[in-house]
């Protein structure tokens, strides 16, 4: 297992798949094939990856508050098992939670119980002990990178129909409730946590900047061009084959530590706003971005597999999300991800560029943006951030509380800072 903190400006990142499975999609984890799990990861090997990130569906693990099934602790171990073959690390999210489009609650949350996973102490409590059994599970296995809480859970903020609201406080209280679940966790393994861009780019979301970046071990991004950023600027634009590394760098501004490094957890190409043939460069142009940032921890794209056409109902960019299509064939978009890790690793760390001007946020005394549509596709501090890495500036983010404190600025290396004009 690679070391927790090994991704630093003379190493590459990790690099890695988020794990679809290729017959049943997340409906696997309800009976494991261990035979379907082992041609899909051998097929993940084949491309140069270190690492899988596997969704255990929450109903399936936990379908009653006070019952977490063994066997489904067992399908977890079994698939850390089968990685391990392949010398694939595994990381594992435990509350799904939400997944392309479809909600996964267990039945005691919703209808006649109306619970609040953020907010009904039984429900935290319940949630807990959950992490806790499944760290306890893989906790041992050579191959752990380690857990995220869910994916994207913020998604059960609005504008879900069904949002289990919240206020900031008790999202705080929630996320650290859960990170402290494990028993003296290994520090070799990350706990973390995931949120889409709603947190970085919507004005009264309960999940904050501050939330992504000072709660867990690293910082997570989920970077998706279909926010807006694709029909307002191109697929292909310097804004949309940059969104990736604008979101790491707007991430170290809300920091306390300006050495924590950041996760690209999720970044994919959607056939809404590329066609099949600009995939390949859109993903040549996202890693290749991504990798001048310092501190990048990974970077996990979505997805390894389509989605199967003969499952229904799911948004049409799902079906074509995949480095493999469902037969385990390596797609182009595939192929040119596995030369991107080859080439990544052969010039490790050569990219980095450090980052000695920065665009400043407007924050109020507890570093929350004044404005977080400021931050958004166009927004005055996505767009000069933009326009200055287009001239070829190496740029990054500071809040205005970090640009009024030289100690806080050189302890970034920024000489110089930049407030976007207001229209």
């Amino acid at each position: 297992m690679t070391d927790l903190f090994s991704s630093s400006s003379s190493a590459a990142p990790r690099f890695g798949a988020n794990y679809t499975p290729s017959k049943d999609w997340m409906f696997q984890w309800m009976s494991i094939d261990a035979d379907v799990v082992r041609a899909d990861f051998a097929a993940l090997a084949g491309l140069g990856l270190d690492h899988v990130r596997v969704f255990p569906l929450w109903p399936t693990l936990q379908p009653n508050r006070t019952l977490i099934r063994g066997k489904a602790l067992d399908d977890i171990a079994l698939v850390a098992d089968i990685a391990a073959e392949f010398d694939l690390d595994i990381a594992v999210d435990v509350i799904q939670g939400h997944m392309s489009g479809f909600d996964f609650v267990p039945a005691w949350l919703v209808n006649w119980h109306d619970g609040n996973m953020f907010v009904d102490e039984p429900a935290i409590q319940a949630q807990a002990d959950l992490v806790r059994a499944v760290y306890d599970t893989v906790r041992d296995r050579s191959n752990l990178l380690g857990l995220t809480l869910g994916n994207e859970l913020n998604q059960f903020q609005l504008p879900n129909p069904a949002a289990m609201p919240a206020s900031s406080d008790q999202i705080a209280h929630w996320l650290r409730s859960l990170l402290a679940a494990p028993v003296d966790p290994d520090p070799r393994h990350v706990i973390v946590h995931s949120e889409n861009d709603h947190l970085w780019y919507r004005d009264e979301h309960p999940f904050l900047p501050v939330h992504a970046t000072r709660l867990g071990d690293v910082t997570t991004v989920h970077s998706w061009i279909f926010n807006g950023t694709a029909a307002m600027y191109g697929g292909l634009s310097p804004q949309s084959v940059r969104h990736a590394e604008w979101m790491i760098e707007l991430s170290k501004a809300f920091a306390s530590d300006p050495q924590r490094q950041v996760w690209l957890q999720e970044v994919g190409a959607p056939s809404m706003n590329l066609s099949d043939d600009q995939m390949p460069e859109f993903a040549s142009r996202t890693v290749e971005a991504a990798l001048t940032t310092e501190g990048l921890y990974g970077i996990t794209w979505w997805c390894s597999h389509d989605v199967s056409r003969a499952l229904g109902d799911y948004k049409d960019l799902e079906y074509s999300l995949g480095l493999l299509d469902v037969d385990n064939a390596v797609k182009p978009l595939g192929r040119r991800f596995a030369e991107l890790v080859s080439q990544a690793r052969a010039d490790a760390g050569a990219r980095v560029v450090p980052r000695t001007v920065a665009v400043v946020v407007d924050v109020d005394a507890d570093d929350l943006p004044l404005s977080r549509t400021d931050l958004a596709p166009g927004g005055r501090v996505f767009e000069r951030w933009h326009d200055l890495r287009e001239q070829g500036v190496a740029v990054t983010v500071v809040t205005s509380r970090t640009a009024s404190d030289r100690a806080a600025l050189a302890a970034r290396g920024i000489e110089s800072v930049e407030v976007p004009s207001r229209a």
